[in-house]
């Protein structure tokens, strides 16, 4: 096998983490399709000059993002009050011009977001590459283009739009393996002072968390301050700005502008001092995250053992991509697991990526309830608890491979 490179740098990446062979996150499927299934091997590699921890070898973006894609961002309560929160912090900042304003939002699903610029009436546009949840949002009044963006796509919208005040992006910015194709694209896109604003799991909450499902086909890259410099430096672009998020259980939202254009806070000297203090920028880190997933695995593997010796009935909640990475890693299956609820209707009488445990929609679960159920999207325990309190109520008990 040849040496793998990063794709910022373009120098050697170090090998650091092996998850065995993957299906894809979101590979959700019927029985008829097991024997043809897609796995890939899901390595992640460290780069020491761009500090950036990345998979090695991730399948082409069709397989994932297509007009099937089993993933909406409006079907969780809390990922709505976010995203109408950060759609409002945009309006009200001191980036958008006074006079017709224009946003640009890369990934933007099923409008969770820009809906709240066009109710606003402000000039607004969504690209979104998987086709089905681009419908939706169109369906919902925000103007969305189904394509990947890159520098000619940039160069279109400015010929037909003009540039962009800001440029929005969440848990998406991570998913693409043309970064440096969709940085151009950016400073093509972006006024001379206009800004980037984008949001993704942080390496630092990763690796205290030891939240391995973080890593899966679609997570390309576990961002930290140091790597997000390195890449928007190369093409002219600076890091002004970085906020910690509470979302997908740690997340860091970065803010960016074309280089002098913009003060820079002093937030990003106090971050970037801290991540040098944990190594975050140093392979050492990614090594001691290695050592950790193994224990987790481990321990959780054990965890579920003991509870189906004890006769445990045990079922998981929510079928994640994340999910995906952890059942597959850990190697529990449908031996092990009744079913996984989910409220997707493309989910829905298919079974997970790999491990083929049955997809039943959450009345199963009202009516069925295991012993045991495991928060497969632990990052929403609270809204997940909330709702399905009646669960605990009759003795239910609620684990995660995540504490």
């Amino acid at each position: 096998m040849n040496q793998p490179i990063c794709r910022i740098s373009g120098q050697p990446l170090t090998k650091v983490l092996d998850f065995g062979q993957q299906p894809l996150g979101n590979g959700f499927l019927p029985p008829e399709h097991f024997i043809s299934e897609y796995f890939y091997p899901m390595e992640m590699g460290f780069s020491e000059k761009s500090m950036m921890l990345q998979l090695i070898e991730q399948p082409a973006p069709e397989k994932m993002f297509h007009e099937h894609y089993a993933f909406y961002s409006s079907t969780s309560r809390f990922m709505e009050r976010h995203f109408g929160e950060f759609s409002h912090q945009v309006m009200q900042s001191k980036y958008l011009a006074k006079a017709d304003p224009f946003v640009v939002e890369l990934g933007c699903n099923d409008g969770i977001m820009l809906k709240h610029f066009a109710q606003a009436s402000i000039r607004h546009l969504g690209i979104e590459p998987s086709r089905n949840v681009a419908e939706v949002a169109n369906v919902n009044g925000v103007r969305t283009l189904s394509e990947f963006f890159n520098e000619n796509v940039a160069e279109q919208i400015v010929r037909e739009e003009g540039q962009a005040d800001a440029f929005l992006a969440a848990n998406v910015m991570c998913h693409i393996p043309d970064i440096q194709g969709v940085v151009k694209g950016i400073r093509t896109l972006l006024k001379p002072t206009g800004v980037v604003m984008f949001e993704d799991p942080y390496l630092g909450d990763v690796i205290e968390k030891t939240s391995y499902d973080q890593i899966y086909d679609a997570h390309i890259f576990i961002f930290s301050l140091h790597s997000v410099r390195s890449i928007f430096n190369i093409h002219g672009l600076e890091l002004i700005d970085a906020l910690p998020q509470k979302t997908h259980g740690g997340s860091m939202r970065y803010v960016i502008a074309k280089k002098g254009c913009r003060n820079i806070s002093n937030r990003v000297g106090r971050l970037i001092k801290k991540e040098i203090k944990l190594k975050l920028n140093k392979i050492s880190s990614c090594l001691t995250f290695k050592k950790n997933c193994e224990i987790s695995k481990k321990n959780f593997r054990a965890k579920i053992f003991n509870l189906k010796k004890k006769g445990k009935t045990i079922c998981g909640y929510a079928a994640s991509a994340k999910s995906t990475t952890a059942l597959n890693y850990c190697k529990i299956d449908s031996k092990y697991i009744d079913y996984i609820v989910d409220s997707t209707k493309e989910k829905i009488n298919k079974f997970s990526p790999g491990t083929h445990i049955p997809i039943v929609d959450v009345n199963h679960f009202r009516k069925n309830y295991t012993d045991i159920a495991i928060l497969c999207s632990w990052n929403h325990r609270k809204e997940i608890q909330k709702k399905e309190q009646n669960f605990s109520l009759k003795g239910g008990r609620w684990i995660s491979h995540v504490k």
